[in-house]
């Protein structure tokens, strides 16, 4: 699935409040524009997403049965 894919699926979904999946979107557009992208802007970028992936914190805790 590309990331115009990811996010009509999350549109039509009404997902776009569930932060992981902005994560998973953020990550597919990384990897479509990796080779466009130096490789230092390549990595700053990907932890800048993973600094904001990893601030979510276990948000799956309770939910396990509706997110997994």
């Amino acid at each position: 699935m590309n990331s115009k894919e990811l996010a009509q699926h999350i549109e039509q979904t009404g997902s776009i409040g569930k932060s992981w999946l902005l994560v998973q979107l953020r990550l597919q557009k990384l990897a479509e524009e990796k080779s466009d992208l130096s490789t230092e802007d390549y990595h700053t970028r990907l932890d800048d997403i993973y600094q904001d992936m990893m601030n979510l914190g276990e948000w799956w805790v309770g939910i396990e049965e509706d997110v997994f």
